[in-house]
């Protein structure tokens, strides 16, 4: 094999730090495959442009010697060369309207597109993700979120001791403060005023179970969903309550008599609505970790917002750990996303409008999109080792085939090819309607 890939600097933002494929799987690639590869410059890049001469990389603007292009994040419409290869996560399979300009210049350049969203198992579980890093580092931030909030409401608490992911050192300079705050909990107790302090989670998955590893380096008791009224009549001030919704805590279906069924969920969700509002008033944070999309039903809308803010009975709920990030998505309200500089907003519910920061009436929300870049060098090397099987066969393929059927590549990537030459695969074709 004499393939040549390369590697695209990330710009999205001055945070974004991230890469593909490291220094070390790059070496490994090329003694094991004899795959070249070329690395554009990067003055922000989380490993050094010697990091990767030393492993053998070429450092150099043109990428024009590789027939496969790796990235992490979108591409600006500009770069794509006639007939290439690209793999990155392209936030296309939603039909998302601000890269249906980027996913038309690549049909008219007649380039394949490899989603690594859509690198999945049988059972449609992602093989290469940053989730559990966007969980990690979305739950630090929102614990700060948390901290600054209440600070402001001039409740005294040791959450104002945390900082955001980014003024740490790395993961485990965060287990270890996390660790010094956890003490102070148990020793000092929280605020009556927060007492019962809940936190919930939506979804189990990985991005969930990022989350619930920084949570956990606090005092944590876990409860069930259906315990969370007993908790009220003696509740501890020397824990934090955690609790994980499934999809049967978050919709049911509309016909009365019918009980919820996974399967059918997921094959008609249209047959069922919301029922995680009557789990609201019990929470203090709200971590959303879910996968949404257009024809599932909404976790927290607008219209129920309201309704509680205009209540007699002021609103636990603080603050929302958006992780998930869809803009007007599972959560309504998530107006937009925001930059680790510029990490939080609060929406007011009364006048149906947001602003920057965690100042004023109504819930802070904290929806940073891409988290993981928080933890630039743990993430890269996670992601990196989880993409590496499938490099070589990537780097085999005959994209130049004339029938896509015929192209040979891993079912689990085969499956995450959301253009071929320039045309939506039949798995894709449904993205033609937002085109």
């Amino acid at each position: 094999m004499s393939a040549a890939l390369g590697i695209r600097r990330e710009d999205k933002n001055r945070w974004e730090q991230r890469v593909p494929l490291t220094p070390q799987h790059v070496s490994e690639l090329k003694k094991k495959y004899g795959i070249e590869t070329f690395i554009q410059p990067s003055d922000i890049r989380v490993f050094s442009e010697d990091d990767y001469r030393a492993a053998g990389a070429h450092v150099q603007d043109s990428l024009q010697p590789s027939s496969v292009v790796f990235a992490v994040k979108e591409i600006p419409i500009d770069f794509f060369e006639h007939g290439k290869t690209y793999v990155f996560f392209s936030h296309t399979i939603k039909g998302q309207q601000h890269n249906m300009p980027m996913l038309k210049k690549m049909m008219e350049q007649g380039c394949t597109l490899i989603d690594y969203e859509r690198i999945v198992d049988a059972k449609g579980m992602r093989l290469v993700f940053f989730g559990r890093f966007a969980g990690l580092a979305g739950m630090v931030d929102t614990l700060w979120t948390f901290g600054q909030r209440v600070s402001w409401e001039q409740i005294d608490s040791s959450f104002t001791k945390i900082k955001q992911t980014i003024h740490y050192k790395d993961l485990d300079d965060i287990k270890k403060h996390l660790t010094v705050v956890g003490r102070e909990i148990k020793t000092k107790g929280l605020p009556a005023s927060l007492t019962p302090l809940i936190i919930g989670f939506s979804g189990y998955g990985n991005v969930s179970g990022g989350a619930q590893e920084i949570l956990d380096v606090l005092p944590t008791k876990e409860i069930k969903p259906e315990e969370l009224d007993s908790v009220f009549k003696n509740p501890s001030n020397t824990v934090i309550y955690k609790v994980v919704f499934k999809e049967e805590h978050m919709v049911e279906p509309v016909l009365p008599n019918k009980k919820f069924d996974l399967q059918d969920y997921y094959s008609h969700p249209e047959a069922y609505r919301s029922a995680f509002e009557r789990y609201i008033p019990s929470l203090s944070i709200l971590m959303n970790c879910i996968f949404w999309s257009a024809q599932y039903p909404r976790l927290l809308t607008k219209s129920y917002m309201k309704k509680t803010f205009e209540s007699k009975e002021k609103p636990r709920l603080k603050v929302i750990g958006d992780i998930s990030s869809d803009v007007n998505g599972a959560i309504e309200f998530t107006e937009k996303t925001t930059t680790p500089d510029n990490p939080v907003f609060v929406y007011d519910p009364r006048t149906d409008s947001i602003k920057d920061g965690y100042e004023g009436d109504g819930v802070v929300v904290m929806v940073v999109d891409n988290l993981p870049c928080e933890l630039p060098r743990e993430s890269s090397q996670s992601f990196s080792e989880t993409l590496l099987r499938f490099v070589p066969e990537i780097m085999n393929a005959d994209f130049t085939a004339a029938d896509f059927e015929a192209v040979a590549l891993p079912v689990e990537i085969k499956n995450a090819v959301v253009l071929y030459q320039g045309r939506l695969t039949p798995s894709y074709r449904y993205i033609n309607k937002y085109l």
